[in-house]
């Protein structure tokens, strides 16, 4: 697949990226697969230098991942809007509001069966598999080994599609831990359609080949204190599914 930058936003100190679902926003050291972070620092080699760097060791050798004005991550098969700071004084005021959980991001997503409820809050705390380090677990209960998770959601429609149920959802991640969408959504046992790691390919209607899951938009300050919403166009993919 042939990926390019969009760009949904862009000043001196932000940039907000349509990230397409296959492409990871950053390597890990161990292939020479395009990522996220190379087609930036294609367009904005300043950038370089951006953020925070990630050392990690590989075959006894530590390696240095650039993570270009990175501030949050998507998973490698999440489309949706991804937010960049341009300069270093734009990271850390950014990160601080990430931090401050003073961003709001709102998600689209597909599940598996009929969700019972129109709303809910799902506060479950979420940890690292003690049998595959891949996979995030989720609580009811608090342990030193997991951290708080808080997701808000709201039922859009409920489908069916060759006789399965399904639902569409809009969530409102108010944490951000690793997965945290997927695993709520799997604790509810409503896993995301698609999703290779948490769900039985069962759950994997013919109409869609990825994980249905679309960051659709996401609301922050700028450097100069105004309030901005950067929206996503839902992909075509997920627009095709049989509604």
């Amino acid at each position: 697949m042939d990926f390019k930058l969009k760009i949904l936003y862009e000043d001196k100190d932000i940039l907000a990226i349509d990230k397409q679902a296959g492409i990871s926003v950053h390597g890990d050291g161990r292939n020479d697969v395009e990522t996220l972070a190379d087609l930036i620092l294609k367009e904005y080699p300043e950038m370089k230098n951006v953020g925070e760097p990630m050392e990690i060791e590989v075959n006894g050798e530590i390696k240095k991942i650039f993570r270009p004005g990175i501030v949050h991550r998507l998973d490698k098969d999440t489309s949706g809007v991804l937010l960049l700071a341009r300069n270093q004084n734009a990271y850390e005021f950014l990160k601080k509001q990430f931090q401050n959980r003073e961003i709001k991001k709102t998600y689209i997503t597909l599940v598996s069966g009929h969700m019972k409820n129109d709303t809910g809050t799902i506060d479950a705390s979420i940890g690292r598999s003690p049998s595959d380090p891949r996979k995030r677990i989720a609580s009811r209960g608090k342990s030193g080994k997991l951290r708080d998770a808080v997701t808000e959601y709201k039922v859009l429609e409920r489908i069916e599609i060759d006789g399965e149920k399904y639902t569409w959802v809009e969530v409102y991640p108010k944490t951000g831990r690793t997965h945290q969408i997927r695993v709520h959504m799997k604790f509810l046992n409503h896993p995301v359609v698609c999703d290779k790691l948490y769900a039985s390919d069962k759950n994997c209607p013919e109409s869609i080949s990825r994980l249905a899951l679309h960051a659709k938009s996401i609301e922050f300050k700028n450097l100069a204190g105004e309030n901005l919403k950067i929206e996503a166009p839902i992909s075509e993919d997920l627009k095709s599914i049989n509604k």
